[in-house]
C-alpha cells in the first residue's frame, strides 16, 4: 500500500515518483536479468496496482496522467487495477482508457465490466461516464461501446442493444466487427432476418470485414430460424471471402440440415468436413445420428453409429442414447428404445431431463402408464424437481411437458377417452387434441376438454383436478388454478395434501406469499394436515426472501403437530431463536432429533442455503460445522452456496475448506462454481498460490480440468496450464 506520505505529495509529484520508480525497476530487471526475463513479483505488481488505484483516486481527468505509465501496463494487470477500484465509474473510466491499446485488451478484464454492468445502477453509471467523456473531449472507441453492447445482450435487453447501437455515432465511434456480431446476435435470436441482412451490407459498405465468427452467427441463426437456404447461401459466401470454414462451422451447417430434415445433405457434408481434414466433434456426430432418428430411419442412423465406432473417434454419450431412445420409440420399437435405456447405464452414463421427457411420451405412447409414472418419481429421486426450478427454460417447457404426458395418459387410463354412443371424441382424437393443445402451452383448452367429458357423464375426479392445477400453475395461470379449487369443492370433492401444496408453490412461484400462506392456514382450517413437503416450501420460499427466522419457525410448528416431541424442548428452541442465537437452536434441534432417532436432513439444508442467501454466512457456515461435527454429510447444493457466499465475501480459506470437504466426500461439483472459486482465489493477493494444490486435488478425484475450466480461469494462470506446477503440487 501508498505510505501516507506520499498520499500527500502534490498530483504531479506522486505521478514523477511512480514513473521513476517504475522506470527504475524496469532498468534494475533488465540489467540484473540480461539472459532471461522474469514477470514481475506478485508484491511488485501488487503496489504497483495499488499505485494506479491512487492515480484514479486523485488526478482528473486521469488520461493524460496514466499515458506515463503505459509501458509498465499489461492485459493481465488490467483486471486487478479495476478490481481494486472502489467507484464503479473510475474503474469504467479507466477500461474506457485502456481500450485505446490493444495490447491491453483481455477477455477477463471485459467479463469483469460486463459484471459491473450488471450490477445494480450499472449501465446507468456507465452511461454517465461516457458522457463525461464527451463533454471533456476525451475519445471513446468502439471498444467500450462493444462491452456495453454485449452486458445488454447478456441482460437480455435487446432493444437497450439496438439503441445503444444507434447512439454510437453520437460519440464520433465507428462500430468495429466485435459490436457488429453482438448486434447480430441479438438481431437474429427476435427472428428480425432482414435487418440483419441490412447491417450486414452496412458492414461491407464500411469495409468493416466480416470474421469467421461473424459467419457463425449469421449462419447460426439463419439455421435455427428454418432458413436453412439461406444459411447455405451465407456459408458459400464465407469460402468466397476467403474464410475457410472449421469444425464449428462444419457442425452449425450439419445442425441446421438435420434441422431441416436433409440428413442426406447432412451426412454428405460431413464426409466432406472430415475429408477437408476437420474432425467433427461429438454435436456433429450427435446431430447426425439424431437427424436420421427424427426422420424414422433409425437403422441408417445405427449404421452411422457403427461406422464412428469403428473408425474409433466417437462414443456414445447421453445425447446420443437420447436421440437413438427417441428414435425407436417414434418407429414403435419399444423393447429396444428400454434395452437401450438400460444399457446406458451399464456404462455409467446418467440420464438428464430430455432423457426422461423421451422415455415417458415413449412409455405413455406405449400405454405402460405406470411405467412412466415411476420414472417420474425416479426424476424427483434424482433431484430433476431442482434441476427444473434452476433452469427457467427447462421449467416453462420440459416440466410442463412431462406434466402434458402423464395427463395425457393418466385420463387414458382412467377411461375418460371413452365417450359413449355419439363419440364426440374417440379415443385417439382425445389424445391428440390434448397434445397438440397442452404441448403448445394451452392447458385452458386442455381443460375445456375435460369439461366435455364431465358433460358426457365422466366427471374428474380429485386426480385429474390435482394435475390440471399442477399444469396451470406451470404454465403460469394461477388465477385458472384457484377457478378450479373452488370448482372441485363446488363439485363435492375435497381438496387434499396435494392440491393445497400444489397452490401454495403456484402463489409463491410468481409472488404472491400473502396468498400463499392464506392457502395454507385455510388448509388447517378445513382439517387438512399440511404434509411435510408443503412446510419444506413455505421455509424455501421464505428462506429466498430472506426470512430464515420465519422458516425456523415453520419446522417447529411442523414438529408440534407430530407426536412424540417435547412441548419444553422445542419452547427452549424457540427462545434461541428470538435471540437469533440459530447456533444454539441447530444444537437443540439436532439434540431432539437424535434422541428420538428421527433426523431429517431437508430442514438444515434449507436453513444453511437461507443463510448464505440473507447475507448471513457466518451462521451459514456455523450450521456447517455442527453438520460436520455431528458426521452428517452435507448436500452438494448447501456447499455450493456457502463456497459462492464466501468467495464473495473474500473468506477465502472458508471457502477453499468447503471445496476441500466436497473432495473428500467425493461430491463432483458444476463448472460454475469451481470456476468462480478458482478465479477469486487467482485473483487474491494472499491465496493464489492455493490454486494449483486445488487443481491437482480435482485431477485426482476425476475432474476433466480441460473441459472443466473457463477460458477466462485458465488465462489467469500463469503460463499455458503450468502443468509442472500442477504436477508438483502436493496431492495431500
Amino acid at each position: 500500500m501508498l505510505h501516507k506520505s506520499a498520499m500527500k505529495l502534490p498530483c504531479f509529484l506522486l505521478l514523477r515518483s511512480i514513473t521513476a520508480r517504475h522506470i527504475c525497476r524496469r532498468q534494475s530487471s533488465s540489467s540484473s536479468s540480461s539472459s532471461s526475463s522474469s514477470p514481475p513479483s506478485t508484491t511488485s505488481q501488487s503496489a504497483f496496482v495499488n499505485e494506479v488505484v491512487a492515480i484514479l483516486n486523485t488526478i482528473s481527468p486521469i488520461e493524460s496522467a496514466l499515458e506515463p505509465l503505459v509501458p509498465f501496463l499489461s492485459p493481465d494487470i488490467i483486471p486487478s487495477i479495476i478490481k481494486e477500484t472502489q467507484n464503479p465509474k473510475l474503474g469504467f473510466r479507466f477500461y474506457i482508457w485502456a481500450t485505446n491499446r490493444k495490447r491491453l485488451l483481455s477477455s477477463v478484464s471485459r467479463n469483469l465490466v460486463v459484471n459491473m454492468l450488471l450490477e445494480p445502477n450499472g449501465f446507468d453509471l456507465f452511461w454517465t461516464t461516457l458522457e463525461e467523456l464527451k463533454e471533456t473531449g476525451v475519445p471513446v472507441t468502439t471498444s467500450a461501446f462493444d462491452v456495453l453492447l454485449y452486458g445488454y445482450a447478456k441482460a437480455g435487453a435487446c432493444e437497450k442493444v439496438l439503441e445503444s447501437f444507434g447512439k454510437m455515432k453520437d460519440f464520433d465511434c465507428v462500430p468495429g466487427v466485435s459490436v457488429y456480431n453482438t448486434i447480430l446476435h441479438v438481431v437474429l435470436r427476435k427472428q428480425v432476418f432482414l435487418l440483419a441482412l441490412a447491417l450486414y451490407n452496412q458492414m461491407l459498405k464500411l469495409n468493416c470485414g466480416p470474421t469467421r465468427h461473424t459467419f457463425h452467427v449469421l449462419i447460426g441463426g439463419l439455421c435455427k430460424s428454418g432458413k436453412i437456404q439461406d444459411a447455405l447461401k451465407m456459408f458459400d459466401e464465407m469460402m468466397l471471402r476467403g474464410i475457410l470454414p472449421n469444425r464449428f462451422t462444419y457442425t452449425i451447417v450439419i445442425s441446421g440440415l438435420c434441422l431441416a430434415k436433409r440428413a442426406d445433405d447432412a451426412h454428405r457434408l460431413f464426409i466432406k468436413m472430415k475429408n477437408s481434414g476437420c474432425s467433427p466433434d461429438f454435436v456433429a456426430y450427435n446431430a447426425l445420428l439424431n437427424g436420421f432418428c427424427k426422420l424414422g430411419r433409425v437403422d441408417e442412423a445405427f449404421a452411422l453409429l457403427s461406422s464412428f465406432e469403428k473408425e474409433g473417434d466417437f462414443k456414445l454419450q447421453l445425447r446420443g442414447y437420447s436421440s437413438l431412445i427417441d428414435g425407436l420409440f417414434r418407429a414403435n420399437r419399444y423393447d429396444e428404445a428400454y434395452a437401450w435405456y438400460r444399457k446406458m447405464f451399464e456404462v455409467n452414463i446418467e440420464p438428464d431431463v430430455v432423457l426422461y421427457t423421451v422415455m415417458i411420451r415413449g412409455l405413455s405412447d406405449a400405454g405402460k402408464v405406470k411405467d412412466a409414472v415411476k420414472l417420474m418419481d425416479e426424476m424427483n429421486e434424482r433431484g430433476m424437481d431442482w434441476l427444473w426450478r434452476q433452469n427457467k427454460y427447462l421449467m416453462t417447457w420440459k416440466r410442463l411437458d412431462v406434466f402434458l404426458l402423464l395427463l395425457r395418459s393418466i385420463l387414458l387410463l382412467m377411461g375418460f377417452a371413452r365417450q359413449g354412443a355419439n363419440r364426440v371424441l374417440d379415443s385417439a382424437s382425445l389424445q391428440t387434441m390434448l397434445e397438440q393443445y397442452c404441448e403448445s402451452g394451452l392447458v385452458l383448452k386442455a381443460y375445456k376438454i375435460l369439461m366435455q367429458l364431465a358433460d358426457s357423464g365422466n366427471v374428474p375426479d380429485l386426480i385429474t383436478y390435482n394435475t390440471l392445477i399442477n399444469g396451470f400453475c406451470r404454465a403460469g395461470n394461477i388465477n385458472g388454478a384457484l377457478k378450479l379449487f373452488k370448482e372441485l369443492q363446488v363439485k363435492g370433492l375435497s381438496p387434499d395434501s396435494v392440491t393445497y401444496g400444489t397452490l401454495i408453490t403456484g402463489l409463491l412461484r410468481i409472488g404472491r406469499e400473502e396468498d400463499a400462506f392464506k392457502i395454507f392456514d385455510q388448509m388447517a382450517e378445513n382439517g387438512c394436515t399440511p404434509s411435510q413437503s408443503v412446510f419444506k416450501t413455505l421455509m424455501t420460499w421464505s428462506c429466498r426472501r430472506s426470512k430464515v427466522t420465519l422458516a425456523f419457525t415453520l419446522w417447529l410448528k411442523y414438529l408440534r403437530d407430530i407426536s412424540g416431541r417435547e412441548e419444553e424442548a422445542i419452547k427452549v428452541i424457540e427462545e434461541h431463536l428470538e435471540k437469533g442465537d440459530f447456533e444454539k437452536a441447530v444444537r437443540g434441534l439436532l439434540e431432539m432429533d437424535f434422541k428420538l432417532n428421527d433426523f431429517n436432513l431437508g430442514p438444515y439444508t434449507i436453513w444453511l442455503i437461507g443463510l448464505c442467501q440473507a447475507g448471513l454466512v457466518g451462521e451459514g457456515l456455523k450450521i456447517f460445522s455442527i453438520l460436520n461435527e455431528c458426521k452428517v454429510i452435507v448436500t452438494p447444493p448447501s456447499c455450493v452456496k456457502l463456497i459462492h457466499a464466501l468467495c464473495k465475501r473474500g473468506k477465502l480459506n472458508e471457502a477453499m475448506d468447503i471445496f476441500l470437504y466436497t473432495l473428500k466426500n467425493g461430491f463432483k461439483l458444476m463448472p460454475r462454481v469451481c470456476n468462480y472459486l478458482l478465479r477469486s482465489i487467482l485473483l487474491s493477493k494472499d491465496v493464489k498460490h492455493h490454486a494449483y494444490d486445488l487443481l491437482s486435488r480435482m485431477e485426482s478425484l476425476g475432474y476433466d480440468l480441460d473441459s472443466h475450466l473457463y477460458g477466462s480461469t485458465k488465462a489467469l494462470l500463469s503460463d499455458p496450464w503450468n502443468r509442472m506446477a500442477m504436477e508438483n503440487a502436493s496431492p495431500g
